[in-house]
């Protein structure tokens, strides 16, 4: 399998002021561990940045013109409680955005052969909604590559895996009334932003929310990807297969309150790497989402691209 990483130095830049715990180092720390020489096989391309086009295909114009317009000259600026900018953010989101399409391009410009690829980018985007930022996150990068794909590639069923430790509304609502789209998450609940409960199904079910209650660890997590989350990507079927690769969920991570160790990444994208081979042709795009402990960050992303490159 050959497996592209997609990023660029602009994401580093994204400053989010002292304290903040998604910072600068979380990327630095990703891409630090994919140097190491069992990596030396991964295709690097430099994510370019997304056009107003692309982005807008997802989020409202309006949206996208203010969140641009809000990016200061120095400094910092709160676009909630939460998603801080400084002068960067703006092209680093468009870079991060840009990743998720580039991807897209690459897997399924392939020729016939087998590929797949990681965008390890920040500022993340599973939180961002039509016409808000929230949750760090300023443009919804896992659903502009998923709009990409149909657009640019024609492709007509798109999934969303999530297993970030935090609830991605912001997919879910850019999924849940088309049919064709499909969105599965396992996070822990209750916890911000309050979403994903089992109840919450789209149209035509096409919405799969499988929460975990605090401390749940291993067996709880490769449960309810068995018994929920891989059934119902199986019957969908995909086209091709998006990952929202949060690893906030392990046991170090000072946000949240699950156990999942890297073992337990590395395990759940095997089992979607399976599905992938069976339906899209293993055509599979992974973007970074959380993850806090830049030790575990670092490893749970090393795990992931490791089972990538070695995908069917």
């Amino acid at each position: 399998m050959l497996t592209a990483l997609f990023s660029h130095p602009r994401c580093v830049d994204h400053d989010t002021g002292w304290g903040h715990p998604e910072c600068a180092d979380r990327l630095r720390a990703v891409l630090g561990i994919l140097e190491r020489e069992e990596f030396h096989l991964l295709e690097r391309h430099e994510a370019p940045l997304a056009s107003r086009q692309q982005v807008a295909r997802v989020h409202t114009p309006y949206y996208v013109d203010r969140v641009l317009a809000a990016i200061p000259k120095d400094g910092h600026i709160g676009l909630d409680a939460d998603t801080v900018v400084s002068p960067a953010s703006g092209e680093a989101a468009l870079h991060a955005a840009g990743a998720l399409c580039a991807a897209v391009d690459f897997v399924l410009e392939g020729n016939g052969g087998k590929r797949n690829a990681f965008c390890a980018v920040r500022p993340p985007g599973h939180h961002a909604m039509p016409s808000q930022a929230m949750g760090f996150c300023l443009f919804n990068n896992v659903a502009v590559g998923a709009e990409h794909a149909r657009q640019a590639h024609g492709l007509t069923r798109i999934a969303v895996i999530d297993f970030d430790v935090h609830h991605g509304n912001g997919t879910q609502a850019m999924f849940e009334n088309d049919p064709n789209l499909f969105y599965a998450s396992t996070h822990q609940s209750p916890l911000y932003p309050g979403t994903g409960a089992a109840y919450e199904r789209g149209v035509g079910n096409n919405i799969v929310n499988a929460p975990l209650p605090a401390m749940a660890g291993s067996p709880e997590f490769r449960g309810r990807m068995t018994d929920i989350v891989l059934p119902a990507l199986e019957a969908f079927a995909p086209d091709l297969l998006f990952i929202s690769a949060g690893f906030d969920g392990h046991s170090r991570d000072p946000l949240a309150s699950l156990h999942l160790t890297e073992d337990d990444y590395a395990w759940a994208t095997r089992k979607l790497l399976d599905v992938a081979c069976r339906h899209c042709g293993s055509r599979v795009v992974s973007t970074l989402e959380g993850g806090y402990n830049l030790d575990a960050l670092a490893k749970s992303s090393a795990a992931h691209v490791r089972e990538l490159m070695m995908a069917p």
